[in-house]
């Protein structure tokens, strides 16, 4: 619209009001109208460019800052290797020490672990290893602690931090190098089938640290040389490097009892949440199987490059852009305003309304009326006429209100003498802008726009059935007899076209559905993803709901009950705390201990989905399955419903009890006061890590799923995922709007009245479907919610994939058919243990009990 468009309205409603109001000031007005226009449109558009100058001031005073976050697989090296020990653990750290000097004292006769050669320090890693292989627990637990101080870095020897993490480097791969991962994976399955420690534990009322030593200490030797070995820097010598990718091939592969790592470290988690063995350490079981799966499979930028390998194998388009480059490019929306915040601010607003009412009303009585027209404007209808420019500077009024959080009648309220006054007002010329509201915006949207090939079908069925009078089926080329804006149309559609590979591998499981002679056997390349999915394929829905359990019982708005699991075994000390300080150090390593395990399984099931879906779509679909029917859609709702604010800032944390920094630096004295304080940084990198990868999860659950969608309808998600864009990280309010996106056309009309503002910053910030209607919900899907069909389809897709692929007797059907009767009667069938002491009863009650109709032989069929 421009400028000459707006004008007549405003004089028109100008005149009107004045018609109504002040007969006598009308007539002042029109007289002087024509001489003071110029001066009249100079005085607004200074007035209109101050208002919003100082709007913007107010409203930046109120928002929360800006988070220097960058997204990506795993937090700095020595943030994850700290997070590895609870608090509680500190002094096993010197019983390390003491037990690694006790051996090594009498075979380096006074010369310390740095001073020795490489052969020299591989003899006593041999001599240790030897050690292992006793049948004492004792020496063999002393021995693995004395293994665990060289992984840890020899810290008495080291002056600084960056010296802990060189010589534990250094040690880390001489241990790969001699065999230690190998025999302590021998010891890991030992203690995990060790009965009595099960039993025992499974009997105890509280369980301890105490309880889980033996597996503490093997977990954390192999999650620092996992952890370590992950890890690439520039300097790393040539035989490292070959090392990692043995050591990853190894990893990966089924070497370990004929399954890989990850499989035994699942085992471990299902039985823990079976109650079975309630000492397993957890947090050290999902970090390591977390890591595993990380270095074996790959992380985010693998992912990326995997997809565009595969997309060049398919023979599809490249990707229109790297999503991760976007993304990090992304700037954050100011989060929605506070309830008490709107409140003061339109009060502010009606009371400076009513001043202007009363300037206006004396200028009509005489009093120089002309300078001071711009009050007639209402800073409602500047709003309004704000929200038109989808590249406006909204830093500081991206603010939108909620109606869950405020009264009723806050927002939209007009004062009854303004109620014909609002006045749509010619946008300010840019020369007159304060240089403060100046913004370099990128040019265009972040993301192209896609279009899937269904979406061009239904387009040009609709089109037929409106021009034509029948449809063409899948036909997308021919467009006989429609007019020449279709074509136009169906042109911009074909470019902006996007096959997945998702759509190749349904389309081609449906054509070995078909055909499954002439196509032949598929060929499956063994990939370590591949490898992963066959081996967790029989107890995938145990493994699901064991993590989903977990991940109930972290959550900060899980409520403590009798029958819930106990994740606090490998936090809580032997004697419980008895001073105020000690309750407060406690308190904060049970928080810390919950936000590293909501870390640790958010981030392994983003990773599991990623990779399947990478893999095979239908493996992604049911790994999917399995979650959604587990009830993680109102898990992940149930976490969110917090004040997400608090949880990002939560500082749980105590700095100088960190590794390696506790065991390099002079312990100071701990004080209430200095735990309260805390770390000062701006928020947990690992909270808000695991914040982003439930919303990814969210995403991909109900991502093209109706019935899903619905759930977060039903489930009253809106509001929620409102208050989550509270946070300005810019990764994170993508992935919310995504959410709320998909719903929107659900919401109804009012919602999408009142959150102007969030619909603003979806379109600005979500990739766009060029013919999907979110924004209006005309084409509202009509189809009533059968959440039962929609997943009982899905779900039968999946078991005809899984048998076809996986199933030994997959061409049963099409085996020849043994006719002889004497050969089949030949035939040794098994029959169970217990068949034998009933076989009488059996054959008195199916055979000789149950009356034969030989006449029936002789009829006809």
């Amino acid at each position: 619209m421009q400028a000459e468009d707006i004008e007549v309205p405003i004089i028109n409603n100008l005149h009107g009001n004045g018609d109504r109001q002040r007969p006598k000031g009308k007539d002042v007005f029109k007289d002087q109208q024509k001489e003071s226009e110029v001066n009249w449109r100079g005085d607004y558009v200074q007035s209109v460019t101050t208002r919003l100058w100082h709007r913007s001031a107010l409203e930046s005073s109120m928002e929360s800052p800006n988070l220097e976050f960058e997204y990506g697989d795993t937090d700095a090296l020595t943030a994850e290797l700290s997070e590895l020990y609870s608090y509680t653990e500190e002094p096993e750290l010197a019983l390390n020490r003491d037990y690694f000097e006790e051996d090594f004292r009498s075979h380096a006769r006074g010369r310390r672990w740095i001073e020795l050669t490489v052969e020299e320090q591989r003899s006593h890693v041999m001599r240790l290893l030897d050690a292992l292989e006793v049948t004492d627990r004792d020496k063999r637990l002393k021995v693995a602690r004395a293994i665990l101080y060289l992984a840890q870095g020899v810290f008495d020897e080291c002056d600084t931090e960056v010296d802990v993490l060189h010589w534990s480097r250094h040690n880390v791969f001489l241990l790969y190098d001699m065999g230690i991962f190998t025999a302590l994976l021998e010891l890991l399955s030992m203690e995990i089938d060790n009965n009595q420690a099960c039993s025992s534990a499974v009997r105890k009322p509280a369980i301890s640290l105490a309880d889980s030593t033996e597996l503490r200490v093997l977990l954390s030797i192999m999650y620092l040389i996992v952890e370590t070995i992950r890890v690439q820097t520039e300097d790393d010598r040539p035989e490292w490097r070959a090392a990692r990718e043995a050591f990853k091939n190894e990893l990966g592969s089924p070497l370990y009892n004929g399954e890989p790592l990850a499989l035994l470290l699942f085992t471990m988690v299902t039985k823990f949440c079976s109650m079975n063995a309630p000492h397993f350490p957890m947090k050290k079981v999902l970090l390591l199987l977390w890591k595993t799966i990380l270095f074996t499979l790959g992380g985010f930028e693998e992912l990326q490059e995997m997809k565009v390998r595969g997309r060049e194998g398919l023979n599809l388009p490249p990707l229109p852009e790297d999503s991760i480059k976007v993304v990090r490019a992304m700037r954050a929306a100011s989060p929605p305003a506070s309830a008490m915040e709107l409140i003061e601010q339109q009060q502010q607003q009606k009371r400076g309304r009513r001043s202007r009412r009363s300037a206006f009303v004396d200028s009509l009585e005489g009093d120089s009326p002309f300078p001071k027209k711009q009050p007639l404007v209402k800073q409602d209808s500047l709003d309004t006429y704000n929200e038109r420019d989808p590249f406006k500077n909204d830093d500081a009024r991206d603010e939108e209100e909620d109606p869950e959080d405020t009264d009723s009648g806050i927002e939209g309220e007009v004062d009854p003498l303004d109620r014909d006054v609002i006045i749509q007002p010619p946008p300010p010329p840019p020369p007159l802008r304060p240089p403060t509201e100046r913004v370099n915006f990128p040019k265009g949207l972040p993301w192209a726009p896609k279009v899937r090939e269904k979406d061009i079908e239904h387009f040009l069925e609709t089109s037929r059935n409106k021009f034509i009078g029948f449809t063409l089926g899948n036909d997308t080329d021919t467009l006989v007899g429609l007019p020449r804006p279709i074509h136009e149309s169906v042109k911009t559609l074909k470019q902006h076209k996007y096959v997945s590979i998702a759509e190749v591998q349904i389309k081609k499981e449906d054509e070995l559905q078909q055909c499954p002679m002439s196509l032949g056997d598929e060929e499956v390349a063994e990939t370590p993803t591949e490898m992963l999915y066959l081996g967790m394929l029989p107890n995938l829905s145990q493994y699901v709901i064991a993590l989903l359990k977990l991940l109930l019982a972290a959550a900060p708005t899980s409520k403590a009950k009798t029958d819930s699991i106990n994740i606090l075994a490998d936090v809580l000390p032997e004697e419980m705390p008895i001073t105020v300080l000690q309750s407060m150090k406690l308190g904060i390593d049970v928080n810390r201990h919950k936000e590293i395990l909501v870390k640790a399984i958010s981030a392994l099931l983003l990773l599991l989905l990623k990779h399947f879906k990478l893999n095979h779509i239908y493996q992604f679909e049911i790994v999917s399955q399995h979650l959604v029917f587990a009830n993680c859609i109102p898990l992940i709702l149930k976490f969110f419903n917090q004040n997400i604010m608090s949880y990002i800032s939560a500082k749980n944390s105590i700095c100088v009890l960190d590794f390696p920094h506790c065991v390099v630096h002079e312990m100071p004295e701990l004080t209430a006061e200095s735990l309260e304080a805390g770390d000062s940084n701006q928020f947990c990198w690992r909270n808000l890590f695991s914040c982003i990868n439930l919303l990814r999860i969210l995403n991909k659950l109900t991502k093209w799923k109706h019935s899903r969608t619905m759930m977060l309808v039903v489930f009253k998600s809106a509001p929620i995922l409102k208050r989550a864009l509270k946070v300005k990280q810019a990764m994170m309010q993508l992935y919310v709007l995504k959410l709320l996106k998909i719903q929107t056309k659900y919401l109804g009309r009012q919602w999408r009245k009142s959150n102007m503002k969030t619909m603003s910053a979806i379109y600005q910030k979500v990739r766009h479907r060029l013919n999907d209607d979110w924004a209006y919900g005309n084409d509202i899907d009509a189809r009533p919610w059968d959440f039962q069909a929609e997943e009982c389809a899905l779900r039968e897709s999946i078991e005809k994939f899984n048998s076809r692929r996986y199933d030994k007797n997959k061409n049963g059907d099409f085996v020849p058919v043994d006719n002889c009767l004497q050969s089949v009667l030949g035939q040794r069938v098994e029959l169970p243990e217990d068949f034998h002491y009933s076989y009488e009863m059996w054959l008195e009650r199916e055979v000789f009990s149950q009356p034969i109709q030989w006449e029936g032989l002789l009829q006809n069929p």
